[in-house]
């Protein structure tokens, strides 16, 4: 698909779509509602959203049970995995085609239920959390905690540099969307992380975050 003056047009005719667009409600929503009107009723609708549910982003979709997520993880040349998640609505035949397209593209798909965070998430990020929250309180240093996961756990990167490497904007939206799921104290943003958004530091994205880059 591209987009022109606010309007969707489709390129080919697809057997499959998906969106890859920044976790944005909003603007998922209004993806949703353009592929409804592009692609046909037998073609498969997946995101790639991280921690929206997928029973939300189907509603401007007919045919929902052709609707189901596929979260890649980044830099997905390099992870193998993909999270095939299910929705209520969501038919067996399209999750048997969206994994064999995934094993076809050489990567591992895995199974969820559609809630918040799925499977990686829902166990991540109240570990990325603990560590900004640890750092905010100065509980221990941030290398003295990098080194303690990488060191101690055998993480290939310490907390702090994989929430820059994920994005600072995208960790506080996961937190966000965890916590209004599940009102669970350990999925909520530390302020910390409110305050760097608002100085723009995302990440390694935008070259500062809890570490500068170049």
């Amino acid at each position: 698909m591209t987009r022109s003056n606010g309007v969707w047009t489709r390129l080919t005719p697809p057997v499959g779509i998906a969106d890859a667009i920044p976790e944005n409600r909003k603007l998922k929503l209004e993806v949703m509602e353009a592929i409804d009107d592009i692609v046909s009723l037998d073609a498969l609708v997946a995101s790639n959203t991280s921690a929206i549910p997928i029973a939300e982003l189907a509603q401007p979709v007919r045919a929902p049970e052709r609707v189901l997520g596929m979260h890649f993880f980044l830099p997905v040349p390099v992870m193998s995995l993909v999270e095939v998640v299910v929705a209520l609505d969501t038919a067996e035949e399209a999750v048997s085609r969206a994994k064999a397209f995934a094993e076809q593209i050489g990567k591992c798909p895995i199974e969820t239920k559609d809630r918040s965070g799925f499977i990686v998430n829902m166990l991540l990020v109240p570990y990325l959390m603990a560590a900004v929250r640890m750092f905010e309180e100065g509980f221990a240093s941030r290398g003295d905690i990098e080194a303690g996961m990488k060191q101690g756990c055998g993480h290939p990167m310490g907390p702090l540099t994989l929430c820059d490497f994920i994005g600072l904007d995208v960790l506080y939206a996961m937190g966000n969307s965890l916590y209004e799921e599940f009102k669970r104290n350990e999925y909520a943003p530390p302020p910390l992380l409110k305050r760097m958004l608002a100085s723009g530091r995302l990440g390694r994205k935008s070259g500062y975050g809890f570490y500068t880059y170049d």
